[in-house]
């Protein structure tokens, strides 16, 4: 966790596009939203490593927001129930349930099902925000937070200045 949060500050205060750190904040998020270990969590994590996108972004946002997934897991059961319920996707889901693998894979569970399309359909809406995010980082938040007295005190302690020279090695 540590190794991802520091590679999201280099990624922000470094050279790294910002539509690659959006990506991978939204990567992030749409694997937050289903249930780790799940067959499609599996999946879209391993697609996920062909796309160019800032990989450190993406395992911190997915931490990050799975501390609040029991906090979430309501809606997304909810949303998931609405989902495959949805009268025009039920020949879909009765011919996938009755596939030899599909069912093993659990999509029709409500919480997987919301998961899916929940996260689905906020990877472009965080997609965007955080596109325009990263700049507002960048202009105006980063050089005062440098700027900060506390800021640079410790970045005079001995300790850390070895702890950045073997990160900078990694």
């Amino acid at each position: 966790m540590v190794n991802a949060i520091v590679k999201l500050i280099k990624a922000l205060n470094g050279n790294i596009k910002k539509s690659q750190i959006a990506a991978g904040i939204a990567w992030g998020v749409l694997l937050a939203l289903i249930p780790a270990g799940n067959f499609y969590w599996v999946a879209l994590f391993l697609i996920s490593l062909f796309f160019h996108h800032n990989h450190g972004s993406k395992i911190f946002s997915m931490a990050v927001l799975k501390l609040f997934a029991p906090l979430l897991a309501p809606a997304l059961d909810a949303f998931g129930w609405e989902v495959l319920h949805f009268s025009a996707l039920q020949p879909l889901f009765t011919s996938m349930y009755n596939m030899p693998f599909v069912p093993f894979t659990k999509f029709n569970n409500t919480l997987v099902a919301g998961g899916i399309v929940g996260g689905a359909v906020l990877w472009l809406p965080v997609f965007g925000i955080f596109m325009f995010l990263v700049p507002v980082y960048r202009n105006t938040l980063a050089p005062k937070i440098r700027n900060l007295k506390i800021v640079k005190a410790v970045g005079k302690i001995p300790l850390l200045k070895f702890i950045e020279k073997a990160l900078a090695k990694s």
